[in-house]
């Protein structure tokens, strides 16, 4: 008896290719929907395997939610990670221009990340804000990296209040350009970077 396409494609798919399909359509729904409205049937079904199977790579749905969230986190970081020997303000540039690169090509990702905080599992939130977190460091430790910036580290607890306050704007323009993209990317970058340095320089 000859196997249908879609049992084909099931045994051609490695474990982390498998993984990573679940996770797509996972983003795809928690950015859709709040995190109540998604059903772990409804992603088995739409990723055509079975629920046995999702729950063998994620036993609860906290837990997948938590790893779409944990991957978009790890997905961003990789993409803004610092330069060494670089300017913070050609670094703030090039990570801008990866950021929203990223965000314009993985919008469900995004938005799904960023949904995490309203979820009602704490377990969730606390790996979105250990992605924020993370962010914040990176972001920190290039300002004191950069003789330009570096004197700032004296002033640590404003900076970082600075840099955690920029994060929530970028997030928020970025969620809205999403929505109406009344700007170019470069106009976005520039009005990211303004406002960052614009609060972190003299």
């Amino acid at each position: 008896m000859v196997a249908n396409p879609q049992e084909r494609t099931r045994r051609r798919l490695s474990t982390e290719e498998r993984r990573e399909q679940l996770l797509t359509v996972g983003a795809r729904l928690f950015a859709q929907n709040p995190y109540d409205d998604v059903w772990i049937e409804q992603v088995a079904e739409i990723a055509g395997v079975s629920r046995g199977l999702l729950y063998h790579y994620f036993p609860t749905k906290r837990d997948f939610f938590a790893a779409v969230v944990q991957r978009e986190s790890e997905r961003m970081l990789r993409l803004t990670a610092a330069e060494p020997g670089l300017p913070v303000r050609v670094q703030l540039g090039a990570g801008l221009d990866a950021f929203l690169g990223y965000v314009e090509g993985h919008a469900q990702g995004f938005r799904a990340f960023h949904r995490a905080e309203a979820a009602g599992d704490p377990t969730v939130r606390e790996v979105y804000r250990q992605g924020l977190a993370a962010q914040e460091r990176q972001i920190l430790a290039a300002l004191a990296a950069d003789p330009e910036t570096a004197p700032l580290a004296a002033e640590l607890p404003a900076v970082r209040l600075a840099v955690r306050g920029w994060l929530a704007f970028m997030v928020a323009v970025c969620l809205e350009w999403l929505e109406e993209p009344e700007l170019t990317r470069a106009q976005v970058r520039d009005l990211c970077a303004r406002a960052l340095l614009g609060a972190i320089l003299p």
